[in-house]
């Protein structure tokens, strides 16, 4: 497995009200506008999954595998041509000062490693900071 993570980011509010948020997809609709048309297409969710298409990639679908209240959201891949494992960690530091931190776990072959490894950086630095941003 090959290990790709975030930088720790810091959202001014409280952990309890950022795990609400992101352990429901359901609240991607309020940020359905923020999401780049360009770059992901057929963007569907419900409380437990997400499922978007990406160039080249195809269409990938994410589901929640695990919740630890305030703490961890665990997310794995199903219709996905490399398996993917994804986790959103939180630590409330003081009121109103919660760090989070994303890490992808990765079933690379020698021969994609190279060519998606940087990109899957990329996308996991966009995500993480656009969930730092959003409207707990």
């Amino acid at each position: 497995m090959t290990e790709f993570v975030s930088e720790v980011k810091v959202i001014p509010h409280n952990d309890d009200r950022i795990f609400a948020m992101l352990s429901d997809l359901s609240n991607l609709e309020k940020v359905r506008d923020r999401i780049p048309q360009d770059k992901i297409k057929d963007f569907e969710f419900d409380r437990d999954s997400c499922t978007v298409s990406v160039d080249p990639v195809g269409k990938v679908k994410f589901n929640i595998v695990e919740r630890e209240p305030n703490k961890t959201i665990k997310f794995t891949t199903t219709n996905s041509p490399v398996t993917l494992f994804l986790w959103v960690q939180l630590k409330q530091m003081a009121e109103n000062d919660t760090r989070m931190k994303m890490t992808i776990r990765a079933d690379l072959n020698p021969f994609l490693k190279p060519m998606v490894s940087k990109p899957l950086q990329d996308a996991l630095d966009k995500i993480s900071d656009l969930i730092a941003r959003l409207p707990y």
